[in-house]
């Protein structure tokens, strides 16, 4: 890029991580782009269960302001005509209004999913809330949290232009600290009943089968009257400050993917790249495409059931300190913040603006 960009973001949430991966993943992204020099201006419509729970509410590293409806977006009609770039995300309250009321006003209009195959699903049963089937070639490109076989099917159902952006982490706010261990294995995530199997198979039951170790899960909306193991704590949230000291405090960490995600493949989370940066070793679900960001055996353990958990946690303390110094090393190379943005704006320079401008 000759000069920085100034953009545009519709998000779920940036001011709440309660509930939700997309606060940090926009977090990462942004500051990536702050720091490159590109202006930001983040637009989060209000919604009253985050509003008690915002852990962010000034961001340093671009402007932002709450919306409650699209009648509010006048007020910012001219940064959004003058942006390079508006990028919608996933889940975005009224998300298909919002996409049409941008169409005619938006120099680059891009949808940025981080639920593709969330998405996907919804696009496939006609009642997605956020996106409409037609609007997919009324986009100048569409952004995919997951890439692979969804880069495809998303240009089958019209997209005219669909390319991967994983997530990505901040490495000033995840990286290692010299703490003892407390549990044994951990894993973070809001409830979701289509990753509970998983959480049975490679969490609960071997802490039932070892009761000598200790396990912790960390997550909000975790039905009343869950029934955990006696050595498995439960904390309903950590918000991200104390996300590093939470993966640092734990031996293994478990990665669960989503069932949809986890069909389709190449769809890491970012909850994968953050405990990897805290140079936590990492136990995760299998599926097509995590060798690539991952190794498996190298930087990762791949568990197919509980038998694969308990093996893994009896390892010698030298092999899982490799295991997690090596997907260190590769979430640093790769999957930080300014490495996304750098594929952003590399991805936005290559798309012509609809109007006489050029990046």
């Amino acid at each position: 890029m000759t000069r920085p960009l100034d953009l545009v973001f519709f998000g779920l949430s940036l001011s709440s991580s309660w509930g939700n991966g997309h606060a940090t993943t926009y977090r990462a992204l942004l500051k990536g782009l702050a720091r490159a020099g590109h202006r930001v201006l983040f637009l989060e419509c209000d919604k009253p269960w985050y509003a008690p729970r915002r852990d962010l509410v000034d961001p340093p590293f671009c402007d932002f302001a709450l919306y409650d409806g699209i009648d509010d977006l006048a007020a910012w009609s001219d940064r959004i005509a003058a942006a390079d770039a508006v990028i919608v995300g996933s889940y975005v309250p009224d998300g298909i209004a919002l996409l049409d009321h941008l169409q005619p006003r938006a120099r680059r209009l891009v949808f940025y999913d981080i639920d593709t195959p969330v998405t996907l699903g919804a696009l496939d049963r006609g009642h997605c809330d956020y996106l409409a089937a037609r609007q997919l070639r009324e986009l100048d490109l569409y952004l995919s949290f997951a890439g692979g076989a969804t880069l495809r099917r998303l240009q089958e159902l019209g997209a005219r232009r669909a390319e991967a952006l994983y997530c990505s982490v901040d490495p000033g706010l995840y990286h290692p600290i010299d703490i003892p261990p407390r549990w044994d294995l951990g894993y973070l995530g809001t409830y979701s009943p289509d990753r509970q199997p998983g959480l049975e198979a490679l969490l609960l039951e071997p802490a039932r089968r070892l009761p000598h170790l200790r396990f912790v899960v960390a997550g909000a909306q975790f039905p009343e009257g869950t029934r955990w193991p006696q050595n498995v704590t439960h904390i309903e949230h950590i918000p991200p400050a104390g996300h590093a000291e939470f993966y640092n405090a734990q031996r293994f960490t478990l990665n669960l993917t989503r069932e949809a995600m986890r069909a389709l493949g190449h769809a890491p989370s970012v909850r994968l790249f953050e405990a990897g940066a805290c140079g936590t070793a990492i136990l995760s679900d299998r599926w097509t495409g995590i060798d690539e960001v991952l190794p498996e055996g190298k930087a990762i353990i791949l568990a197919d059931g509980p038998d694969d958990v308990v093996a893994a946690l009896s390892l010698p303390d030298g092999a899982r300190r490799s295991l997690a110094r090596s997907a260190r090393e590769a979430v640093l190379a790769r999957h930080t913040g300014e490495a996304r943005a750098r594929d952003l704006t590399a991805l936005l320079g290559s798309i012509p603006a609809r109007k006489e401008f050029s990046l």
